[in-house]
């Protein structure tokens, strides 16, 4: 029989530090820590191979007189594209035209967009069909939906003067496609026909998320319907109503496939020019690749500026 003449080795074999045990818990948390980050890797490398160095690499091509051939032979300018732009007459109002479609076309979304939704919530025979033909729109094609238009604003075999002369509201064809003001006004319906579909859509999921209770209590304090939508619907929807705000502008700023059919990015003398049909004509028209990459920059930084300022709103608590 023997004894350990040393206790002080037992009781170091016996560590908590060195213990299996503990090791294993220890390597396992940390391997449940890093799982997710380990699935979100694969995105995380697209997005950095197909978003951010591409961009990386716009704002260097905006810095210089590129050479699409030999890109090695480019110019350094540095902000000189920056500054040629921001003095173009034909950007201001590019910028301006982008602004007024903003402004009118996302307000009446979302007005269009409420009442549509309140519409489709009632509790009606055919609601499904109504769904989804409001929603046809969104899912067609840009580019088939904006021919749609074009054909129907045409000045010589249009629907939209055959009907206003049929009617006796005009006594010639309007050139609607021709003149700057009026080339708008096609523009501006079909931004808003295209995206009222979506957006009732998205309201009709926030008012069914508004509990019923809410609006029984209201009747029981004798508010009426319209009290009812004014003091209950609108102040809960108000996450979803920013959320529509936030995305319909960004959209609206992003206008392109519309003007650059419509009016051919630009017609009549550069006057009927978004930001983004400016942006592609000094690129694949000009071919001034430098000056093309430095508007889309320029519009990035509105889109993100207007952008924080809306996402701002969302910190304003509801109370209903």
């Amino acid at each position: 029989m023997s004894f350990n003449s040393n206790p002080g080795k037992v009781k170091a074999s016996l560590a908590p530090s060195e213990n299996p045990t503990i090791k294993y818990v220890k390597t396992s948390a940390l391997i449940q820590q890093f799982t997710p980050y380990l699935f979100l890797l694969p995105g995380l490398i697209l997005f950095l191979l197909f978003i951010v160095l591409p961009m990386v690499y716009s704002f260097r091509i905006s810095l210089y007189d590129w050479n699409i051939i030999k890109p090695e032979n480019s110019d350094f300018l540095g902000i000189e594209n920056y500054s040629t732009v921001l003095t173009d007459p034909v950007f201001g109002r590019a910028v301006v035209n982008t602004f007024v479609y903003a402004l009118v076309t996302v307000p009446a979304q979302m007005i269009l967009g409420m009442g549509v939704a309140v519409l489709l919530n009632q509790k009606l025979p055919g609601q499904t069909l109504f769904r989804t033909l409001y929603y046809l729109p969104v899912i067609t094609s840009w580019v088939i939906v904006t021919l749609l238009f074009e054909f129907l604003f045409n000045s010589q075999a249009g629907l939209v003067n055959y009907v206003l002369q049929s009617l006796g509201l005009i006594e010639s064809p309007i050139r609607w496609l021709a003149d700057e003001y009026l080339a708008m006004i096609p523009i501006h319906l079909l931004g808003i026909w295209k995206g009222l579909g979506w957006t009732a859509i998205v309201m009709l999921a926030g008012l069914q998320s508004i509990p019923e209770s809410l609006y029984e209590a209201g009747a029981v304090d004798g508010a009426n319907a319209f009290r009812r939508f004014w003091n209950i619907t609108l102040p809960m929807m108000r996450p979803t109503l920013v959320f529509l705000f936030v995305v319909l502008t960004i959209g609206a700023l992003n206008v392109y496939i519309s003007g650059l059919l419509m009016t051919n990015g630009g017609d009549p003398l550069d006057r009927t020019h978004f930001v983004l049909t400016l942006m592609y004509e000094e690129t694949f028209e000009n071919f001034e690749f430098g000056r093309g990459a430095a508007i889309s920059y320029l519009l990035t930084i509105i889109v993100f500026m207007i952008s924080l300022v809306q996402l701002r709103m969302l910190n304003k608590e509801v109370d209903v």
